[in-house]
């Protein structure tokens, strides 16, 4: 047995010792990113796309199920974006409640009888499209519950423009974000399939009309640490995938992407969780199997705020749904692992996934009952425990500031000393639970992905006037 403990610490080590390393350097490209990100957006040639009929016309695809505490804020700000040729298309999926008739009553839809939709991809057959020629721009689809990946298949089937953008319900963009994402996209549009937008937590801010207008670090811990989380893996890691053409997910909050590479691969995925990853390794796959080139880029400076979960509850079903999205797509595209006819998304992208992300939880499950066996049989000391403690420790907390100061050199969202400080202070709480407790939803999205539970799970949504009240949706 002492062996066998001896053998397994030791491998434990080197994991560690490995997905620290791999942290640090995929930390270092996105410092890499963002410097020739920045520097290519001084000098480059669409600076000047706001109201320019040469940015490409886009279709914004927002998937709504019980959304009508926020819907209405969410269309208002999608109504007033800083771009010359877009259409909202608001896909009401089935909703249980007033979605659809707070739509109708707020822009005063009829229906569009004249409205031909192409079904090039499956969806739900759609029941109605609603219009306002007041509002020429805006269109409301009325569908059966069928998911949020038949949603956007819907909303891809209606939507009349080259470029489509997926966009949450419960999420506000910046007013020049979509201009920043078209700047993008219009660098190399011949191998741009998809553009990735950062999306930032909203609770805390002062939002008037679909606007942010006074940007605040959320009041409640459970948003707190998810601010922290985001910001570590939008900034400090998914720069740095981009940076080598090896981003594997692109925010279903906000994504954009060439509609006919969508249309190509079949459109999204339905029946389970984790359509935006999925998406994004068709596209991968479709590319490579093809030899073409390609490129799924991400913009760092394109944002969309967004609401948190801010209970216990809703939180770990928000992370079991996403784990068991991340196994099911890792064992549906595993030909993949360590596949050179991949490139770097097969050699890099899907074995580091497989390796440090799906297979995490065993490795620190399993680590701890090492560890206990190791005290249980004396094989080390507390000061050599401490001491590794101390490194593991250390070393993450590292991980976190350095997308701190990546914000602050970059971006600077939250200028106020007061901000840094608690974020700097969370950034440490964070190692006393969350991260636990995070290993542990992932391990029970596991579990339910072999019980064969495709549910979305509970949501609650909060109207962004915060003495509103709230409405749950299954």
């Amino acid at each position: 047995m002492r062996e066998i403990l001896l053998g397994y610490g030791s491998a434990i080590t080197y994991y560690v010792v490995a997905v620290t390393l791999i942290y640090f350097v995929i930390l270092f490209l996105s410092y890499r990113g963002v410097y020739a990100m920045r520097k290519g957006a001084a000098y480059s040639k669409f600076q000047s796309l706001a109201g320019s009929e040469s940015a490409p016309p886009v279709s914004l695809l927002v998937p709504a199920y019980n959304e009508e505490l926020t819907i209405i804020d969410n269309v208002k700000n999608l109504l007033t974006l800083h771009y010359h040729t877009y259409e909202v298309i608001v896909v009401n999926d089935g909703s249980n409640d007033n979605t659809l008739k707070v739509l109708i009553q707020a822009f005063g839809l009829v229906p569009k009888e004249d409205e031909t939709i192409r079904y090039s991809i499956d969806c739900t057959q759609v029941r109605t499209v609603y219009h306002n020629p007041e509002y020429p721009n805006l269109f409301v689809v009325d569908k059966p519950n069928g998911g949020k990946a038949d949603s956007l298949n819907a909303g891809i089937n209606l939507s009349h423009y080259p470029l489509i953008c997926s966009i949450d319900a419960d999420s506000l963009l910046e007013k020049d974000a979509l201009i920043r994402m078209a700047r993008v996209y219009m660098e190399n549009p011949a191998e741009t399939v998809a553009i990735g937008g950062n999306v930032r937590i909203a609770n805390g801010c002062t939002i008037r009309d679909g606007v942010v207008e006074d940007v605040r670090l959320p009041r409640k811990m459970w948003p707190m640490f998810q601010t922290l989380e985001y910001m570590k893996a939008f900034l400090g890691g998914r720069i740095g995938w981009s940076h080598i053409n090896g981003l594997i997910i692109v925010s279903g909050a906000f994504g954009m992407f060439r509609k006919d590479k969508v249309v190509e691969v079949g459109g999204y995925r339905d029946g389970y969780p984790g359509e935006d990853m999925n998406i994004i390794i068709k596209l991968h796959r479709h590319m490579l199997d093809q030899k073409l080139p390609y490129r799924v880029a991400y913009c760092p400076d394109a944002v969309c705020w967004t609401q948190a979960p801010d209970t216990y509850r809703i939180l770990s079903s928000q992370r079991k749904r996403w784990g068991r999205g991340n196994l099911k797509n890792m064992i549906e595209n595993r030909d993949m692992f360590f596949r050179p006819k991949y490139k770097v998304f097969g050699m890099l992208t899907v074995p580091y996934n497989v390796l440090f992300e799906t297979l995490n939880p065993y490795f620190k499950l399993t680590g701890l009952l090492a560890l206990i066996g190791y005290v249980a049989m004396d094989m080390t000391k507390w000061p050599v425990l401490l001491v590794f403690a101390a490194i593991n420790f250390l070393s993450g907390y590292l991980l976190a500031v350095g997308s701190l100061v990546l914000e602050q050199l970059a971006f600077q969202r939250y200028p106020r000393m007061k901000d840094m400080a608690k974020m700097i202070g969370f950034s440490a709480l964070m190692f006393l639970g969350y991260y636990q407790l995070g290993v542990l939803w992932r391990f029970q999205g596991h579990i339910e992905y072999l019980r064969k539970n495709n549910t979305w799970g509970v949501m609650t949504r909060q109207s962004w006037n915060q003495d509103a009240t709230t409405t749950t949706s299954p």
